[in-house]
């Protein structure tokens, strides 16, 4: 997938007006994403992805490794894109859900053991699940 189809599945999958609004919710939940996991495994990870959606992940973060929770990311990722906590939390997963179906199921698999699991609304779970879900599905 170019860079082109994926900017485009996230505006289809989000409903999104236009280019810049597209790019503020990738950009909103991959770099904090990036920004959390050892640049290694941000490499890993990102290297499935078109080079200019790479690079939310890789060359735009500047500290790599960052110890913080969902709660954290969350608030984040609502930072970056200018939007409500509760659209962020849907934008990312989506945005993750497409990440998951462009990368090796090992780099995927490194990601979720990277994001500890834990009860409640507070654990990094809910960044997977549109993912558990089964995936993103056309509404009918």
């Amino acid at each position: 997938m170019d860079f082109d189809e994926f900017t485009g599945t996230v505006q289809h999958r989000l409903e999104l007006a236009g280019t810049g609004e597209t790019l503020r919710a990738i950009r909103a939940t991959l770099l904090p994403l990036g920004e959390r996991l050892p640049a290694g495994h941000a490499e890993d990870l990102a290297a499935s992805l078109p080079m200019e959606i790479k690079w939310y992940m890789t060359g735009g973060v500047t500290e790599h490794g960052q110890r913080f929770g969902w709660s954290e990311y969350l608030g984040r990722v609502a930072d970056i894109e200018g939007a409500d906590r509760a659209d962020a939390a849907y934008h990312a997963r989506v945005v993750v859900d497409l990440v998951s179906e462009e990368v090796p199921d090992s780099d995927f698999h490194q990601l979720r053991d990277e994001l500890p699991e834990s009860n409640g609304t507070e654990g990094w779970g809910n960044l997977f699940e549109v993912v558990d879900a089964g995936g993103w599905h056309e509404h009918e």
